[in-house]
């Protein structure tokens, strides 16, 4: 199986993602600065929304470009990580309007976590898929920062209901963390014709 329909098909689906986040955020009914004032949550949770769906892009990428086949399975596991993100727009508005109360926190916590484990989920089936590719195997390793980043997402669920702000903390630090593009691909496999 060719894998430039599901690039194409997984850009087209978060490009829609990120403009339905987009469109949450309202235009204000006044002129002055004083309107945007409950803009800021809003904002807020669209900025780390936007910064999370980049960075599944840009993993994404870097994943597929090193990728040499695929099959039927990495087809579904890459709609189930496409489900999980197109959630965000649901869990990033409904935290951003509730002014990052607990349950809307926690409920985002949930999607973080559950997308982390779907794209785990697609490198595995992907690995699978492309037996031969030890280059791209080992460029995976064992996956700590994956790993770590699950962790911490499930840390930051209950934790939404003893601080809301310490589960954002997370958010924004696991953010951080990955926001670098993953380099273990591109140190490790070689430049692959596109």
């Amino acid at each position: 199986m060719q894998k430039n329909r599901l690039e194409a098909f997984s850009d087209g689906v978060l490009a829609i993602v990120i403009t339905i986040m987009v469109l949450e955020l309202k235009v204000p009914h006044g002129s002055d600065l004083h309107a945007l004032t409950p803009l800021i949550p809003v904002f807020l949770s669209y900025i780390l929304s936007f910064l999370y769906i980049g960075i599944y892009w840009n993993n994404h990428h870097h994943l597929l470009h090193a990728t040499r086949h695929i099959n039927g399975r990495v087809l579904w596991a890459n709609l189930h990580l496409l489900f999980w993100l197109s959630l965000l727009p649901f869990s990033t508005g409904w935290m951003g309007e509730n002014h990052f109360n607990a349950l809307p926190t926690a409920i985002y916590g949930i999607n973080l976590a559950a997308c982390a484990v779907a794209y785990w989920l697609l490198v595995h089936t992907i690995t699978c898929a492309d037996e031969e590719n030890n280059t791209l195997r080992f460029a995976i390793g064992r996956d700590y920062k994956g790993m770590l980043s699950v962790a911490c997402y499930c840390l930051a669920v209950p934790l939404a209901f003893y601080h809301e702000w310490i589960s954002q903390l997370i958010y924004l630090a696991m953010a951080l963390v990955w926001v670098i593009p993953d380099s273990r691909i591109e140190k490790n496999v070689p430049k692959i014709p596109a």
